[in-house]
Formats: C-alpha cells, structure tokens, sequence
C-alpha cells in the first residue's frame, strides 16, 4: 500500500530521511564521545596543541561517582599534571620513533609505558585491598598438589641469582597468584609479576626471561606495608614488561 502524506512526500520519503537524521546525529555524538581522552592534540614536531575541534566535535565534561567514598573522576580528565617521559625522536621528522634517553626500564617508552593510575589499592566488590600478600590472607593458602615456592631462589634472564622469594601476593577475587615477593641481596623486596616467571620444581627455583639478575635491584618499589597501589601496579608491570625490549642491548636490535 502507497502512504501519500501530501502531493510530493509519503511515508517512505519521512522514514528515509529522519533514518540519514538519526544517522548523522549518531556519528556527531560519537566524535564528540571518543574526544574525551587524548585531546588537544599535539603536534609532533612543534609541540602545538591543535584545535579541540568547536562545540560540534567537543563533548560536555562528565563526572564519575566512584564507590567507597572515593570521589569522583571527570572525562575529559581535570586538574591532572601532564607526564614528562624521558625520551626523544630518533629522527627529525614526523612520526620518528621515540627512544629512552636515560634507563629505558622506568623512562615510560614503549613496552615499559606505563598510565597514571589512581593511588590507592585495587578493591573487591567488599571495598577490601584485592591484591594481599600470603602471609597475611586469613584463609588462603597454596593448594596440596602445587609447590609452595616460598623460600625457592630466583634468577634473572642472565641466569644469575637475583634473590629469593619472600612472599606470594594473591588476588582475593580471582584466587590466584599476581606476584611473587623478591628479596634481592641487597635487601629490597621486589615484585616480580607472575605471568612472567617460570616455577621449576626439581630444582626449586624461579626464573624470569624479562630482566637480568642485577636489573631487579632498580624495580619499583612499593610504599604502602602489605598494599600495593594501582600506581605501583601499573609501573611494576611496565618494568618487567619493558625488559622483553630493553634488558639488554642485542634485544633492542632487529632479529634480521
């Protein structure tokens, strides 16, 4: 049946036309939504912030309540202080790579990037530091049939002795183990992530291929007596992972 509202428009026109509407209010929403983090932008080369791009391309700020009295967040992000990474251009031109111009491990460049994440700890739906070490977990132990490394030596990609493990740092809510507790020999307890060791039972010791042994001496350390924050996390994550690229020079090489 032909629907004719009047002498040159039906229904059909009415319904083709608010769908390109409703199609072009749709992608003005999302270009104004996916500027909330990032922008200005910054040019290269000069360092000029560039337009945010008018009222249509921009976004009203919004805030976020976040639960257990934490305050709130704003996107875009307000009052935050800009990060300064030690690194340069490789070349004078737009779009050269960066490289670290001091320890590449903590100079926030490439694999060893790292976000500036909130500092206080990771909370479970009860409000409680998720992330606990071991030893203070009422309730958790490590099961039967798996080793208790506690006690076991750790070595570095060089396989030389960095340390030995301390403790075991779990996750209350996912029932596993996020990070083993490193004591070097100079004394510092250091966490070395666990998705990045390898247990070897029979001969009792724990190694990493991230960082060499010496390297563990200079990982970030964590403030807080039996916490650890998702400021810590974030760079303890960056360190480790940074020493897939940047633990020793040939690394940081083309394998061709």
């Amino acid at each position: 049946m032909h629907l004719q509202v009047t002498h040159g428009i039906d229904v059909a026109l009415i319904v083709l036309n608010a769908f390109f509407l409703f199609f072009l209010g749709l992608v003005v929403y999302l270009r104004r939504e996916d500027r909330r983090e990032g922008y200005p932008l910054e040019h290269e080369m000069t360092g000029r912030l560039e337009s945010e791009g008018g009222l249509i391309l921009t976004a009203p700020t919004k805030s976020f309540k976040l639960p257990f009295g934490h305050g709130t967040v704003t996107a875009p992000t307000k009052g935050r202080e800009p990060v300064n990474i030690a690194a340069r251009r490789m070349e004078n031109f737009a779009g050269s790579p960066l490289v670290p111009t001091g320890n590449p491990l903590v100079d926030g460049v490439g694999p060893a990037a790292y976000a500036e994440r909130a500092k206080r700890p990771d909370l479970d739906w009860e409000g409680h530091p998720r992330i606990v070490p071991l030893s203070t977990a009422l309730g958790f132990f490590v099961a039967s049939q798996d080793p208790d490394i506690r006690g076991y030596a750790v070595y570095g990609y060089d396989n030389v002795r960095a340390g030995t493990v301390s403790d075991l740092w779990i996750d209350k809510a996912d029932r596993l183990i996020r990070y083993i507790q490193v004591e070097t020999a100079g004394g510092r307890q250091v966490l070395l992530p666990m998705m990045m060791a390898a247990i070897n039972r029979g001969g009792a010791y724990v190694s990493t291929d991230s960082v060499t042994a010496a390297q563990f001496a200079d990982a970030p350390a964590i403030e807080g007596l039996g916490v650890i924050t998702l400021y810590e996390e974030e760079r303890v994550q960056a360190y480790f992972g940074g020493g897939y690229l940047y633990a020793t020079p040939t690394r940081a090489e083309p394998i061709i």
